[in-house]
């Protein structure tokens, strides 16, 4: 499918055929490129190359057809006019900022982020002279505070991690506009597939590929969409130098996952839906949050922005630390671990993994307490994760 023809088509098309171009074999599965370098015809051609007067391959640091497959099939389905598919989803935080931002530049965050993009803003950008102020998601007179004038980035996970908490990014993206500073959104959560955070203002899409896009937890990746402008020059170039690139396999792998995106976080949507119900009528749950629930503060506001409410769900259990790990440790089904985004459900406790590299104030802060459990909910029927949750609450 060329550029012209995308408009045409639906999503679930795109997700299945957007960027594909076929060589003279006429595959029918896109191919993987395995070639760290690709040759020319002359010496005049590889001159204009690397020039940039000519377009074509070079090296896969940063030219692979495979990746650059991946590259215009999730820009697509984005809505977005480029993609930078990189290493992980933390390189694609990193290449973002050292693209977009220089020395003495201030980034305001929310405060329910990644433990590790905590730390990558708080602790290494900071060393090049990047500061970071972090705000509640919800509390905007907060964020309008935290402003100043050198801000140039306002970065943000909608829904949350792992709070689930839910940011209106139409108005993210009015204040962004309104200091002159770039909003940034990390979509892992949602994928395109449930919601696009470019239609609703946001300048940059953020994706860690290793989770939902991938959804089978097999390869490590991440990717960045946006404009030519930011992304396909200045995000790009960072890459192009720096090399945190996206390997021709993995983006192979995940393109086998985008064409399945739309069913799998269907199924992952209706599961946390029934979990979530079920698990706020236990009674050692002490509280369930979940977007798609009444009761959860920003349900209308997802509604709205969502066409469903994704995979993940945390809750409270009565008791703290000890409690908590009593519940994970008797599961019998669901797989301990902290990754996410996966058709097996997973379970972990964000305070001793994902945020534990956090101090105890700042858990205390962002709402992790110790007796927080994180649901990762897969695609195995529902009657059976409710059966091996039900008998490891009853020990509460």
């Amino acid at each position: 499918m060329s550029d012209t023809d995308d408009a045409e088509y639906a999503f679930d098309t795109l997700a299945v055929r957007a960027g594909q171009v076929r060589t003279g074999e006429q595959e029918q599965s896109e191919p993987i490129f395995l070639s760290s370098s690709f040759t020319f015809s002359s010496a005049a051609q590889a001159a204009a190359r690397f020039a940039g007067d000519e377009p074509g391959n070079i090296y896969s640091r940063f030219s692979n057809p495979t990746v650059r497959t991946f590259q215009d099939r999730l820009a697509v389905m984005e809505g977005g006019e480029c993609c930078v598919a990189t290493a992980s989803g933390m390189s694609a935080i990193l290449a973002t900022c050292m693209g977009l931002l220089n020395a003495g530049d201030h980034i305001v965050s929310s405060n329910g982020v990644f433990g590790t993009t905590v730390n990558l803003f708080s602790k290494i950008l900071s060393r090049f002279g990047l500061e970071t102020s972090f705000v509640p998601l919800t509390d905007y007179a907060a964020w309008e505070q935290a402003i100043r004038p050198e801000t140039r980035m306002l970065y943000l996970e909608t829904p949350s991690n792992p709070l689930t908490e839910v940011a209106d990014m139409e108005r993210m993206a009015a204040l962004a506009r309104a200091h002159d500073c770039l909003l940034v959104v990390d979509n892992c959560f949602c994928t395109p597939a449930l919601q696009k955070p470019l239609e609703q203002g946001a300048d940059i899409v953020i994706h860690s590929a290793t989770k939902y896009l991938d959804g089978q937890g097999r390869c490590i990746g991440g990717a960045v969409v946006g404009d030519h402008q930011r992304v396909g020059e200045e995000v790009f170039a960072f890459l192009r130098t720096a090399g945190p690139t996206m390997s021709a396999f993995n983006a192979w792998v995940f393109l086998k996952g985008l064409e399945t995106l739309t069913l799998r976080m269907r199924a992952h949507s209706e599961n946390a839906m029934a979990l979530a119900d079920w698990l706020q009528h236990q009674p050692s749950v002490r509280q369930v949050n979940y977007p798609g629930l009444q009761s959860h503060p920003q349900h209308a506001l997802a509604s709205r922005q969502q066409t469903a409410y994704g995979g993940i769900i945390s809750f409270e259990v009565d008791g703290g630390r000890a409690e908590a790990w009593r519940l994970i440790d008797a599961v019998r089904l669901i797989s301990i671990t902290a990754n996410l985004g996966d058709l097996k459900t997973t379970i972990t406790h964000p305070a001793s993994t994902t945020h534990g590299r956090l101090s105890e104030q700042e858990r205390r802060d962002y709402g992790i307490g110790e007796n927080l459990i994180r649901l990762s909910v897969g695609i195995e029927d529902v009657a059976d994760l409710q059966a091996d949750l039900g008998p490891a609450l009853a020990r509460l």
